[in-house]
């Protein structure tokens, strides 16, 4: 019964993975890179935390989704159009 459980759960973030494309993992200055690239980012930003506060920013670029997290916010640049999300879920 327990490994049946399992398999359902690798299979739905499988699935998850399918769904969202690549999303790829980075450091928060070469985020920062990318966001710069673009002509007018759409970032998606989520805070939280329960010890200590942690920032989770996603960007598409190039028909990637760029993904990193930061203990502390990051700088945008001004031409950043921001969406507050209440959290961001990567699967994997």
């Amino acid at each position: 019964m327990a490994y049946a459980a399992g398999a359902a759960a690798a299979a739905a973030v499988a699935q998850a993975v399918k769904a969202s494309g690549a999303i790829v993992a980075m450091e928060p200055q070469d985020f920062l890179t990318i966001v710069s690239r673009c002509e007018k980012p759409l970032v998606v930003i989520a805070s939280g935390g329960v010890f200590s506060k942690s920032f989770r920013y996603l960007v598409g670029y190039k028909g990637f989704v760029f993904h990193t997290s930061s203990k502390t916010e990051l700088m945008l640049p001004g031409k950043s159009e921001v969406v507050h999300a209440r959290s961001i879920w990567i699967p994997g």
